[in-house]
Order: structure tokens, then sequence, then C-alpha cells
């Protein structure tokens, strides 16, 4: 069976990074954008790292561009965007494709995982959410107008 721990992603500063180096560890996994109504979670994310990494909670965040170009900058510049603007610790990985022939297969997976509404597999926009348990399957799917703030119980559930 696969799980999230068996995929790889390259991460914002260019190296490859496996999610198994969180094996055991429940995820909160987002595609991100800097120029979106929704970006101000970027606070409310950093905020769930900072209280639960210590717990065993990893954030992880995926820029994407597929929604309105609203991620345009390279990695450098989402880098420094997300440091200077809402001071990010979580992981940041590089701009990848959630929609469409060239998606990221991690976020192929998590959608046949956790379909949307009505069994859409399709990301919406910007900020969805797919928490994924300590076993790597995924727990839920969250909508990008879900605040990270109202994922707390679910995610004291999986730590």
């Amino acid at each position: 069976m696969t799980t999230a721990y068996d995929f790889e992603a390259k991460a914002i500063d260019g190296a490859t990074r496996s999610l198994a180096e969180w094996r055991g560890k429940p995820l909160l996994i987002v595609n991100t954008a800097s120029k979106c109504g929704f970006t101000p979670q970027y606070e409310g994310l950093e905020a769930l790292h900072e209280r639960y990494e210590g717990r065993g909670l990893a954030v992880l965040g995926f820029p994407c561009n597929q929604f309105g170009h609203q991620e345009p900058g390279d990695e450098a510049e989402i880098t420094r965007f997300c440091s200077l603007t809402y001071d990010v610790g979580f992981p940041m990985f590089a701009k990848v494709d959630v929609n469409g022939e060239a998606a990221h297969p991690l976020f192929r997976w998590l959608k046949e995982q956790a379909p949307g509404i009505l069994g859409s597999k399709r990301i919406k926009w910007n900020f969805t959410k797919f928490l994924v348990d300590r076993a790597g399957r995924v727990a839920s799917r969250h909508a990008p107008t879900t605040k990270p703030a109202s994922l707390e119980d679910d995610i004291e559930k999986l730590l």
C-alpha cells in the first residue's frame, strides 16, 4: 500500500527530500501561493507549525502557480517572501502542479485518497489542505477557505 512517506519532492532549495523523513509523524500538506486572497493563511500555518512541531506534526508547503498565476516568482523569491512576510519556518518545496498531466505524484495520490466535494479529484484553489495520519494515510481534506486554526481538533486526534 502506498503512503505519503513513499513520495519525494524537490525542496525549495533544490535538494530532493523524501517524505519518509517524517515517517511516523502526522503531516499537513498544503498547496500555497504568495499573491492569493488566502495567502495570510501562512500565518496560521506557521502558528500550527510552532505549536505542534514538538509533538510531531510536520507542515509542508508546496507552492503552485496553477490558480490565477498567484505564485509567479521563482523559488528564491518565494523563500524571501515567506521568510520576510510570514517568518515561515516549516519546510517549503519547489513549485509544483497539483492538477493536470504534470501534477506532482504526491498530489495525484492525495486527490485519489481524499476526493473533494461530490467526488471531484481536482484541487479547486490555493491553500487546499490534506491531513495525513502517522501511518501515512490521508485522514482528511480541507478547502482553501478552512482556516488553519480550525484544524487543531483534527490535528490533536492524530498526535
